[in-house]
């Protein structure tokens, strides 16, 4: 795809001083970039020499005029029309991936993508596409859109962190367990975790987990 939106947002660089890896936050549906980058801090306790980078998705959410953003439009019915504006998304993102690996100097196996909701869904839709494959995928409260396709598109194995809470009242936790259940089918890792009275959001108990799961990832990688 030619003339596709670029992207920017917030970022934080890592403590140390020295990049070794790479984490790209993609928010939710009606949200920005500054929504999931305040878990840079956090993470980077346990990820001194990562670089985080949140970008804006790059059209203005109807359901939320007031710097609400998002990547493709929840609400569309035409399951065709939905699936075109999943993969410009994906398109998008990929490309941004690609310009921020070469800024840095850094390969796939030191990419970890981390998504909320509809961010869970594009880090999920990217990922398994890519055309090497990165060290993880990070995803909280969200779903596997198109798994019908899944099959025939998947290119790459990241390994998989899916967190969801049980209380979700937008995206049931049951979209957890069908999204990991069709990744495990096509030969994915996958390792799920149910937040006991989490509505829809991260909590602490999930950040932590998020922070092991990267730690590790990463420490297989390097």
């Amino acid at each position: 795809m030619t003339d596709l939106p670029k992207l920017s947002g917030p970022n934080v660089e890592p403590i140390s001083g020295y990049t070794r890896n790479l984490v790209i936050l993609l928010h939710g549906y009606g949200a920005n970039g500054d929504d999931l980058i305040g878990l840079a801090n956090p993470l980077s306790e346990f990820l001194p020499d990562t670089a985080f980078i949140s970008p804006n998705a790059p059209y203005p959410c109807a359901q939320n005029p007031f710097g609400g953003l998002q990547w493709f439009d929840v609400w569309e019915a035409d399951s065709r029309d939905r699936l075109t504006q999943i993969e410009l998304a994906s398109a998008t993102i990929d490309e941004f991936i690609n310009v921020e690996l070469e800024k840095r100097s850094l390969l796939d196996k030191n990419l970890a993508l981390l998504g909320f909701s509809q961010g869970t869904m594009l880090s999920l839709h990217v990922g398994v596409r890519r055309s090497k494959c990165p060290a993880g995928i990070l995803g909280y409260s969200g779903r596997l859109e198109a798994p019908e396709k899944l099959g025939t598109d998947l290119i790459v194995r990241p390994q998989v962190m899916l967190i969801h809470g049980e209380e979700d009242p937008l995206l049931s936790i049951d979209l957890m367990q069908a999204a990991a259940d069709e990744l495990r089918e096509n030969g994915v890792k996958v390792d799920t975790h149910s937040r006991p009275g989490l509505a829809h959001g991260i909590d602490q108990e999930g950040i932590m987990l998020g922070a092991e799961f990267l730690s590790r990832i990463f420490e297989i990688n390097n």
